[in-house]
């Protein structure tokens, strides 16, 4: 079945590329890109395959164990129109390409210092020849870095009136993973690459993690009433460990749960809750726009609140004096 699927992907990617990349490539003079053309364009199908798996799992799974029941679905419309950008459009050109020459470069200048950059494999040798437990030791580490990258956006003021437009939503389904304002999706590339830098992840792999990563996201944030278990939801991030972190109760500065796939990261730094409750989401400080705008709007609206919570320490202080 995998070698069909690798196949089957690998000859839609040939296809897309051969009739429409590369005339574009062509026509805007972009040609310097075309050996890597291909490797974007199958990003871009194993984007929109994940896409699709990640809606025959969940759809189904929210139509028969739903939390709460909507009569309007705008905003949820708009949570798709995030994914749809983010895990076949941005994310393939961001990941990928960006990713790939920004470590072409870094390679090349430390090489041409007399120094050979470490990859996972070679920091532990006993990785070599075993790719699945190497692909899994990225996601943890990847993983690591991305709650520290969560909690600090619950921790200053500026970066979480950013991170409050992921927390707005009331209405909370397997698309509202990738609903995330621009600049703090920017932070999270950065930071993400950095990482995959540092730890010599191999340029095709970047992307490939990131969409098993966004997967488990995904499933977590579905209007599902469903946990793993006891045991289960210490070792993957369910629906209900996750809702805990967009509960009311829990939005803004001092929350929990901050971990995209693994638990073990709240356990080890003890921000870690298991109750048993399916709670309200949404974050009553948050622009009404942020919440039920459209794209724009809540873009817009999160840029607003931003600057608004920047200045907010001044606004204070000048009342003080």
């Amino acid at each position: 079945m995998l070698i069909f699927l690798d196949r089957l992907f690998n000859a839609l990617a040939g296809e897309i590329d051969q009739y429409l990349v590369l005339p574009l490539l062509y026509h805007f003079g972009w040609m310097q890109w075309e050996e890597l053309s291909f490797d974007w364009v199958l990003v871009c199908v194993y984007g929109m395959f994940a896409v699709i798996v990640t809606y025959a799992v969940c759809w189904p799974l929210e139509a028969l164990f739903p939390i709460e029941h909507w009569k309007d679905r705008k905003t949820v419309v708009t949570d798709a129109f995030y994914t749809v950008l983010n895990r076949v459009g941005l994310l393939p050109v961001v990941s990928f390409l960006l990713f790939y020459q920004v470590q072409v470069w870094v390679n090349g200048f430390v090489v041409a210092h007399g120094y050979i950059p470490p990859t996972l494999e070679t920091v532990i040798p006993a990785l070599l020849g075993h790719p699945i437990i190497t692909f899994l030791a990225y996601a943890l580490i990847l993983d690591c870095a991305d709650y520290w990258r969560h909690r600090l956006s619950h921790s200053w003021r500026g970066w979480y009136a950013l991170h409050a437009l992921h927390h707005a939503q009331r209405q909370m389904s397997f698309w509202s993973d990738d609903r995330n304002h621009l600049l703090d999706d920017l932070i999270a590339a950065i930071w993400f690459g950095v990482v995959g830098l540092a730890i010599g992840i191999p340029p095709l792999q970047f992307p490939l993690l990131f969409l098993f990563m966004r997967f488990i996201e995904s499933l977590s944030h579905a209007n599902i009433r469903m946990s793993f278990g006891w045991l289960g939801d210490r070792l993957l991030v369910s629906p209900r460990f996750h809702r805990l972190h967009h509960g009311l109760r829990a939005a803004g500065r001092n929350s929990c749960n901050y971990g995209a796939v693994f638990p073990i990261w709240d356990i080890v730094f003890r921000t870690a809750d298991f109750s048993a409750e399916y709670l309200p989401t949404g974050d009553r400080r948050a622009p009404e726009s942020m919440a039920s705008g459209g794209y724009f709007a809540q873009q817009l609206g999160g840029l607003r609140f931003f600057i608004d919570e920047i200045r907010a320490p001044s606004k204070k202080a000048q009342g003080g004096s």
